[in-house]
């Protein structure tokens, strides 16, 4: 995901510019500390304080030019318009974070306000077109045919969370003013590999199989999850 949001970044932006981006349900800080390595400037918001706590061990370990340029702030991610003024932000990211939000409407309106013209929303989320793939690999074939109608599913931390579906956020963020540029699969191959799995040898081919099939149809529409760019207009 990580290289998708790069290729997004670099043929939007010119090469060089430092932009401000927004970091929303940033996790322990990993993309915000990649973005301000750099070069960017980053605010990074998560309401959890066990998350907010590892993101502020991890940036002390960072060179004092890059703990400047990142700024952390405890919220939740629907109050954006709290925090900041419209159009603040070049790219705002929100990864991770719609599973858990029951009507995700409003924030993704919010995120959409963050943005300045031709600025760049990235969102990354559980596919629900594709929720019948996990169970039915791993030959639970009465969880496959339940997913098959359902946008809900239990993820691995054992929490009941929910699903998007591409054509419906395709058509939100036409109605928020951030129709989606792009979209990409995100853990075509790699979804039932088991957590804490050692890294296979050849880790650099597994990545450019992963990548070629997150841009490549059909593989990418069964990707357990999807990442989509929308653009300010």
């Amino acid at each position: 995901m990580a290289r998708q949001l790069d290729e997004q970044i670099a043929g939007r932006f010119p090469v060089g510019q430092r932009l401000r981006v927004l970091d929303v349900g940033m996790g322990q800080g990993t993309q915000a500390l990649r973005l301000a390595r750099a070069g960017h400037q980053v605010t990074g918001v998560e309401q959890e304080p066990a998350m907010i706590a590892a993101a502020r061990e991890a940036l002390a370990a960072e060179p004092e030019g890059i703990r400047e340029r990142v700024r952390l702030v405890q919220g939740d991610g629907r109050d954006t318009g709290v925090h900041f003024l419209p159009g603040s932000f070049d790219v705002v990211l929100c990864h991770g974070v719609l599973m858990y939000v029951e009507e995700p409407d409003a924030l993704l309106a919010g995120l959409a306000r963050m943005l300045a013209p031709g600025g760049l929303l990235s969102l990354l989320v559980r596919n629900a077109d594709a929720l019948a793939m996990r169970p039915g690999l791993s030959g639970d074939w009465a969880g496959a045919l339940a997913a098959f109608d359902s946008v809900s599913y239990r993820n691995r931390l054992g929490l009941d969370v929910r699903a998007d579906r591409l054509a419906t956020l395709t058509a939100a963020l036409a109605g928020i003013g951030a129709p989606l540029h792009s979209w990409y699969g995100v853990r075509v191959f790699t979804d039932t590999a088991a957590d804490g799995a050692a890294l296979p040898g050849d880790v650099e081919t597994l990545l450019a199989a992963e990548e070629r099939a997150g841009r490549t149809d059909p593989y990418r529409s069964v990707a357990a999850l999807l990442h989509l760019c929308g653009v300010r207009g």
